[in-house]
């Protein structure tokens, strides 16, 4: 599968991008919590949002309606979702329905980053959602 680069857009300044990382499952029984706690993150004014799904074990069509709810409500803030996605079983189902276009595909979140305002998301999915900053090199 090939990786799309990311790739900022002329005319529209953004900060620097909130990591988000997802653990544990995402699937359709975690949907409500995760949206939840994704909400807040994916709302404002052009949010910069990027969902480290590296430590996801398991993505159903849950999952995929999860993703998909934080891209339509940051495109409608006028921002910009990326996915850092390293599974390829989880390309695999992207790919299978048909959205693997729709999505900016990193291989690891960028270098810099930075906490939303309300401080980390510690619950969703099966394990948690966190967000933190990008690892500094």
């Amino acid at each position: 599968m090939r990786r799309q680069a990311t790739t900022p857009r002329r005319g529209r300044p953004m900060g620097a991008p909130t990591v988000v990382q997802l653990s544990g499952e995402l699937d359709f029984p975690s949907a409500a919590r995760t949206n939840s706690r994704l909400d807040p993150v994916t709302a404002g004014n052009r949010p910069h949002t990027v969902l480290d799904l590296r430590q996801v074990d398991f993505l159903d069509c849950g999952g995929i309606g999860v993703l998909c709810r934080a891209r339509r409500r940051t495109r409608a803030h006028g921002g910009r979702l990326s996915l850092v996605i390293t599974d390829p079983r989880f390309l695999r189902i992207l790919d299978a329905v048909g959205l693997t276009g729709t999505f900016d595909i990193l291989d690891a979140p960028p270098d810099t980053a930075r906490l939303p305002d309300d401080g980390p998301c510690t619950t969703g999915c099966d394990g948690s959602v966190t967000a933190a900053s990008a690892p500094r090199s």
